[in-house]
């Protein structure tokens, strides 16, 4: 009988040791792929910042094309009211 008792002590503490161990190791694990969750969502954090950079610098210099374009637009009128001009004052010299 003491050795019935003896053994059956023996597996009720194998069995709680187990579980601690086990459940012990569980968290472990589970606080690595928190850390995995968390690294993928910085990931994928920094990639929006970059995707949202790179769509404000296309836009930035889409902005500056229209910008230059119409500047070059000007200018030309510039010139094209210039020669207007100095058209006009040939012609008003020439009828004195």
């Amino acid at each position: 009988m003491s050795k019935l008792l003896s053994i059956l002590v023996a597996a009720v503490f194998a069995v709680s040791t187990g579980s601690a161990f086990a459940a012990a190791h569980m968290k472990a694990a589970a606080g690595d792929k928190k850390e995995e969750v968390k690294k993928e969502e910085m990931k994928t954090e920094v990639k929006k910042e970059m995707k949202d950079e790179k769509k404000e610098k296309a836009a930035m210099k889409k902005e500056a094309k229209k910008e230059k374009a119409a500047m070059k637009k000007e200018v030309t009128k510039e010139k094209a009211d210039a020669k207007k001009e100095v058209k006009k004052e040939e012609k008003a010299e020439v009828k004195k």
